[in-house]
């Protein structure tokens, strides 16, 4: 069984009934030509035959006895209670299956169970069901869920197999080193730990130098100042109970496109876009910005041998985008400019440093959510925005096509909203999540990818 890691703990310790710690995944998917109009319910009826879970599906949380906090074997598991079945008498649109979803996204998860929930939402046009999946961000981080998903779709649609992630095998590390005597290879860990941790707190002196530095001014845009988006805005702030969602996508042919002619990533192709998105949506809602917006950026750092572990492993980067400007090409090049500077910050310290220097930083933002400061103090950015890597081919569920994809993440303390990528089967899928008092977030979407036609268009017409 598997350790509750710091960080793990943490998104424990932040949770509250206006901060819940889940993340979401959410498919829709095109029924098998001539399938019956039972489709929906018989998919839902097999996965309920699947009860064998594996790890971390089997786990709950406890908080009682000398122990300490710690995952334990759940002794009574209920399958009626993890996984739902959803069909209105009347057909739905694609709009209001999403507007179910907000509502499925919005309360706790029950600790007494163990975290997750599968929802199939049936009867929406187009001969179409949508899948949505919750999950407690203790349980993994996006690369592990990610992965997760890819094991349980098939490439083709004549694979009539069901694999739900819930009972998964867990996949063997590979590792070629001979197993040491059981005194050399304890006083070879008990070494190791120690000097780990010894090189892991100077990366985090390290980090806290460079912000004390910065903010001193005796260095001059070496890093991204914690704590430091002063002005409000619609994006900060406390958040209240409720969520909602918002989607919009683009086409990877085109994406990979500008990111050849510009030599620049997806990520930072994704950014740019994000970047003018934001300012023009802040604009609409009369609560505009005029200097940068910053983001929060997590940052995967898992090493290649630990690639297929559950649990968190990963860091958070405050990235400044660019310049208040309406030109996107220029927006695109200071934000390049941005990440460069961001990946040399990273690469300078170990991944543990960044990981609990992340932690760090989250527990001061979640103290002052706590002492209910959020609407005072400057806050740690403005927005959350990531990007998961997901399948390049179509993927299936029982022969149904995988047509959209899209990932929903958690609301970190003192900010608003969170914007999350997933490309899978050639598209670009963007999932937004805010607090429910946010307004018109779907513009927020539309401005996301009329910005990605305005970079495009540059590039191709400089």
């Amino acid at each position: 069984m598997r350790k509750l890691s710091a960080l793990d703990l943490a998104f424990f310790v932040a949770e509250s009934e206006g901060s819940p710690k889940h993340v979401a995944g959410l498919m829709l998917c095109k029924k098998p030509k001539g399938s019956p109009a039972n489709f929906g319910r018989k998919l839902i009826e097999e996965l309920k035959t699947h009860q064998q879970l594996t790890e971390p599906f089997n786990l709950v949380i406890r908080f009682s006895g000398l122990k300490g906090p710690r995952w334990e074997l759940c002794q009574d598991f209920d399958i009626d209670e993890h996984v739902f079945y959803h069909r209105s008498k009347k057909k739905v649109s694609w709009l209001q299956a999403k507007e179910q979803v907000a509502r499925l996204h919005e309360p706790l998860m029950d600790r007494s169970k163990p975290l997750w929930e599968y929802h199939l939402i049936d009867n929406i046009e187009g001969a179409r069901f949508a899948i949505y999946t919750k999950v407690h961000h203790a349980y993994a981080d996006g690369m592990t869920m990610s992965r997760w998903l890819d094991r349980c779709l098939s490439t083709s649609p004549d694979d009539m197999r069901v694999q739900p992630a819930w009972t998964l095998p867990a996949q063997e590390k590979k590792t070629t080193r001979q197993k040491p005597s059981l005194l050399a290879g304890g006083l070879r860990k008990l070494n190791s730990q120690a000097w780990s941790q010894l090189v892991t707190t100077g990366g985090i002196a390290k980090l806290a130098a460079q912000q004390y530095l910065e903010r001193l001014g005796i260095t001059h845009d070496a890093v991204t100042l914690a704590f430091n988006a002063s002005d409000e805005t619609a994006l900060t702030g406390s958040s209240s109970a409720g969520r909602g969602i918002a989607t919009t996508w683009i086409a990877m042919e085109q994406v990979k496109r500008v990111c050849k002619l510009t030599r620049s990533t997806l990520n930072h192709v994704a950014l740019s876009c994000i970047d003018g998105a934001l300012h023009r949506y802040l604009d609409e809602i009369g609560s505009p910005v005029d200097h940068p917006i910053t983001i929060q950026m997590p940052v995967n750092l898992r090493s290649s041998y630990d690639n297929e572990g559950a649990g968190n492993k990963l860091g958070v980067a405050l990235v400044q985008l660019a310049e208040p400007t309406d030109d996107p090409y220029k927006r695109h090049n200071e934000v390049g400019h941005s990440l460069h500077q961001v990946k040399q910050h990273i690469e300078s310290v170990r991944g543990d440093s960044m990981e609990q220097f992340t932690v760090l930083t989250a527990l001061t933002g979640e103290l002052i959510e706590k002492l209910h400061l959020s609407n005072r103090l400057p806050a740690n950015g403005h927005t959350l925005v990531s990007n998961l890597p997901g399948p390049p081919d179509t993927r299936y569920l029982k022969g149904a096509r995988v047509e959209q994809m899209y990932p929903f993440s958690l609301l970190v303390p003192g900010l608003r909203t969170n914007i999350t990528l997933f490309s899978c089967g050639g598209i670009l899928n963007i999932g937004i999540v805010a607090t429910k008092d946010l307004e018109n977030l779907d513009q927020l979407a539309r401005f996301i990818r009329e910005e990605f036609d305005f970079l495009e268009s540059a590039v191709l017409n400089p």
